[in-house]
């Protein structure tokens, strides 16, 4: 069973999954990057391009998904060099910080409130993210075009990418797909027809949010519905 609520860290988001009778369903591409806590180990979840496929072991996970762009600068690594990747806390953080945040998030009440706090501390001993971050993201996550966005933030083509990367861990227009599929998604599973749901995206039409879905989730939507209901 999945759950997941808001953080006190604006933009964030707690969550835990624990096993249930069925199998687990793929992760799908967020824009975002994780904590994770999983049989007492810290991890991190990159960026992802496409689905990722859960083990078949099932186990008990807690996660702490930051919003998009702003978890590279609280772990100090560019985002693209953990795109497609999880990864142990250990490969990017002291080892002695690590067995303390460890220790820190297996003592508390639950592992969900121990990785967010953990994450707290990292923000209030970070630099505030950049707003023009959040505000790509907005305007992306609008539909607005990239070469629109650019202009708009006052950046050129090339350093939007090179910035997008080091953030997002891919460029902006996979960052924008990623995003626009998230939105067709919310729709979909809202029961909104799949028609509609590709015009009301972005996309050109259903066709090609089909291509989408198979291309970034690794199946069709409706398969895709039918595993996360």
């Amino acid at each position: 069973m999945y759950a997941e609520w808001a953080s006190r860290l604006t933009g964030a988001v707690v969550w835990t999954s624990t096993p249930s009778g069925s199998a687990a369903g793929p992760v799908l591409p967020d824009g975002c990057m994780d904590l994770l806590w999983n049989e007492g180990r810290l991890l991190v979840a990159g960026p992802d391009t496409h689905a990722y496929v859960t083990p078949d072991r099932p186990s008990e996970w807690a996660g702490f998904r930051f919003y998009p762009g702003t978890a590279p600068a609280l772990l100090g690594v560019p985002a693209h060099e953990l795109r497609d990747r999880r990864v142990l806390l250990a490969d990017l953080r002291p080892a002695a910080e690590v067995r303390r945040l460890t220790a820190q998030v297996n003592a508390a009440a639950d592992p969900a409130s121990g990785l967010e706090q953990v994450a707290l501390c990292w923000a209030a001993a970070t630099e505030p993210p950049d707003p023009l971050l959040r505000r790509l993201v907005t305007a992306l996550d609008a539909g607005s075009p990239v070469a629109a966005t650019a202009d708009e933030l006052g950046l050129g083509a090339r350093q939007l990418h090179r910035r997008s990367l080091a953030s997002f861990g891919y460029g902006p227009k996979t960052l924008a797909r990623v995003l626009r599929l998230q939105r067709a998604l919310a729709l979909a599973r809202a029961g909104v027809p799949f028609a509609e749901t590709a015009a009301r995206s972005g996309f050109a039409d259903q066709a090609h949010l089909a291509r989408d879905v198979r291309e970034l989730a690794g199946m069709p939507l409706s398969r895709l519905l039918a595993r996360s209901s």
